[in-house]
């Protein structure tokens, strides 16, 4: 049977049940759910196939997710070309038209918040080291998305039904400068909070030092504050705004997070600076939480005005344990100089007492 004759017969058709609104709307609405069910057909074998041939499964739950709202949709518009068919009242048609426009509106709102958190929690599963999508920004963005798409699909329903909009719109932007203006505070702690997630100058267990002297371990990095707790289990609580104007050290940071110690030492003037070097070092190199790359090293720095200057330079894991390895290796440096006969000098001053002369006779 050749196109031409096909359309023929449907227009016939149409023609012979144009007396019986009611079945003519029957007829659309049976058509469209037969549409509806192949494309949920389509999205359940075909797309799903196809999803599960790639590596993610982003594809798979979209699929999911997917395929009833276009269900519902191809159902919905068989409707409301039906209600064309029924020859009712305007005031109703329009009535029912907006119903299921709004319904329609609603079942897709409903998928833009689905997909929103599969789309985050996607990007968020192996973000790029400077990426915006980070576990602590992945909430935030997530939630901007959702009041997008419920106010767009707000928007988009007052339009349906023919509400002007112009007066809301306009108290929302009022009441939107009125509140920047309010928290102006908490905004810039909040952009210094994502700038500090995707720049990274320190991270969770990093120790750092800020130029305000307050050193510790970084426990929380919040949109609003940053968290540290220092070596006196204190935790100190920094807005984001402070942290990113303020200097940073971060003893963690750098291609490695091995942390150097420095013990300076003075001997006394005639000591075998050979045996103090090998002291120095066998002391360094036998301590457990010294690493053994990088080596420890031994430096005569300078002659001091009462002692030969030393300094020994080591590398420990982790920087919380500095306080403790330069506790340690002290002790252990003073005992082996005990052993080894090594002075340490003290400070020597000469007083000179001159005889004041007697009175004159």
């Amino acid at each position: 049977m050749e196109l031409s004759a096909i359309q023929d017969f449907l227009e016939n058709g149409f023609v012979a049940l144009r007396p019986y609104s009611y079945l003519q709307a029957a007829l659309v609405i049976v058509t469209f759910l037969v549409m509806a069910k192949g494309v949920d057909w389509f999205c359940s074998r075909v797309a799903r196939r196809i999803a599960a041939s790639t590596r993610n499964n982003f594809d798979d739950r979209l699929v999911d997710v997917l395929h009833r709202p276009v269900f519902v949709s191809v159902a919905l518009l068989g409707l409301v070309l039906a209600t064309y068919r029924l020859n009712l009242p305007a005031n109703i048609e329009d009535n029912t038209e907006d119903v299921l426009k709004t319904i329609l509106i609603l079942i897709w709102v409903l998928f833009g918040l689905r997909f929103s958190g599969l789309l985050f929690r996607a990007l968020g599963q192996a973000p790029a080291k400077k990426s915006l999508v980070q576990p602590a920004t992945r909430p935030l963005f997530t939630n901007a998305l959702s009041i997008f798409i419920v106010v767009a699909g707000a928007y988009a329903i007052l339009e349906s039904w023919e509400i002007n909009v112009t007066g809301l719109v306009a108290s929302a932007g009022i009441i939107g400068l009125a509140i920047s203006f309010a928290a102006q505070d908490t905004l810039a702690n909040l952009i210094s909070g994502i700038a500090i997630i995707v720049d990274r100058p320190y991270q969770i267990g990093d120790f750092i030092i800020l130029d305000t002297g307050e050193r510790g371990q970084v426990t929380e990095i919040g949109l609003r504050s940053t968290r540290l707790l220092t070596r006196d289990d204190v935790e100190v609580t920094i807005p984001n705004g402070v942290m990113g104007k303020a200097k940073i050290v971060n003893e963690a940071g750098g291609p490695r997070e091995r942390y150097r110690i420095r013990i300076p030492i003075g001997v006394a003037y005639g000591s075998d600076i050979d045996q103090v070097m090998e002291v120095l070092y066998d002391t360094a190199v036998n301590h457990p939480k010294v690493v053994s790359w990088p080596e420890a090293r031994v430096r005569f720095r300078t002659f001091g005005a009462s002692s030969l200057d030393f300094e020994t330079l080591c590398w420990i894991n982790n920087p919380a344990d500095r306080g403790l390895v330069t506790h340690e290796l002290n002790c252990a440096i003073y005992k082996a100089f005990a052993e080894h006969e090594i002075q340490i000098p003290f400070p020597q001053r000469d007083l000179y007492i001159k005889e004041m002369p007697g009175p004159l006779a």
